[in-house]
């Protein structure tokens, strides 16, 4: 049964991907994007590739300072690290609902023998940073283009409803006080049961799971250099912004688009890659699609800088993401990435 709900979920999220894909083309000139994709300058794509490999050693390096002050043994070496973590990247690519992030961490518990939970908790770190980055990048793209980003909005989502949504906020300002004073009436109902939750096993199995969890995310407070992880960060997001913007010069409808675009097209694009599906497919497409086409970019000009990106990041991952999983089968045995992914809640309680 559970092997038959882990297929339909699959299935369920490539069908939601490749309804993306089909509403991000329908109506297109095919031939058109075709064109587009076959004509590209794929030098600035290589370079832009080679950005990337630098990125992904980076962020290993800057996840490597993270587990180092969580373990009390044997620090894993920076290849373990790198290993694993393109083993998860290449498993997003695979499986849905961003299973890699839990399937690098088993991999990474077989090879150096750090606890997943703790491991799991210095990667919700990187993913909380990763978020207010995010935030802060979006922040900035609506300051400098907000005027444009907003009768885009009301031209093409709200249907010149904007002004009488701005104007009627009593729903939303409603259901905001209902959410608040839900999570009250739960944090109530917890702390008041907590004594007979205490004698449950299961709830104790979760307690300590937790607990492993926030050692991993406060390992950034013990981080041992913390300018040299600032570095790598910032390395890390200038590193992902151009890959977005040297792409522009690709493509001839593009060449001429400046760097505040790049940055819409990053921040986007960024959330599309988080979204739960595999690899971003579908939604990364069509936020970067229509980011660009708030650009003056025609549509058919922006699934193909979608397509050719995407693709060329995806054809990198596969590449080093199998060399490493060859690598990490080398060292513990012949084990698949849905394997891991399904082991990984016994592993993380024990």
């Amino acid at each position: 049964m559970k092997q038959l709900l882990n297929v339909l979920k699959y299935t369920l999220l490539l069908a939601v991907s490749g309804l993306l894909m089909w509403y991000a083309v329908r109506g297109q000139d095919l031939a058109r994007i075709g064109q587009y994709v076959r004509n590209a300058n794929y030098w600035w794509l290589t370079i832009t590739m080679i950005l990337s490999v630098l990125g992904y050693f980076s962020r290993a390096y800057r996840w490597k300072m993270q587990l180092d002050p969580t373990v009390t043994g044997p620090r894993p070496t920076y290849w373990n690290v790198y290993h694993a973590m393109m083993v998860g990247y290449l498993a997003n690519m695979v499986l849905p609902g961003r299973v890699g992030e839990v399937v690098r961490c088993t991999l990474l518990q077989r090879t150096s023998k750090i606890p997943v939970q703790v491991s799991l908790g210095t990667v919700i770190t990187e993913r909380i940073i990763d978020v207010l980055i995010l935030l802060a990048l979006l922040g900035v793209v609506l300051l400098l283009d907000f005027k444009t980003f907003w009768n885009f909005a009301d031209e093409y989502l709200l249907q010149g409803k904007a002004d009488a949504l701005a104007r009627n906020r009593n729903a939303l300002v409603a259901a905001g006080f209902v959410a608040l004073a839900a999570l009250v009436l739960a944090a109530y109902l917890l702390w008041r049961n907590m004594a007979q939750l205490r004698q449950n096993a299961v709830f104790n199995k979760v307690v300590t799971f937790v607990q492993g969890l926030l050692a991993g995310v406060f390992s950034i407070v013990k981080l041992e250099n913390k300018g040299v992880f600032l570095l790598h960060t910032i390395f890390t997001w200038m590193v992902y912004y151009l890959m977005d913007y040297l792409a522009f010069f690709a493509f001839p409808e593009t060449y001429n688009l400046d760097m505040r675009a790049g940055l819409a097209v990053l921040t986007f694009g960024a959330f599309g890659m988080a979204a739960p599906v595999q690899g971003g497919i579908g939604v990364f497409h069509l936020l970067v699609q229509s980011t660009l086409l708030v650009y003056g970019i025609s549509r058919e000009g922006g699934i193909a800088y979608a397509l050719v990106v995407h693709g060329a990041q995806t054809l990198l991952v596969v590449l080093m993401g199998g060399v490493s999983f060859l690598v990490s089968m080398a060292n513990t045995g012949r084990v698949g990435l849905s394997a891991m992914a399904v082991s990984v809640p016994a592993d993380a309680v024990e």
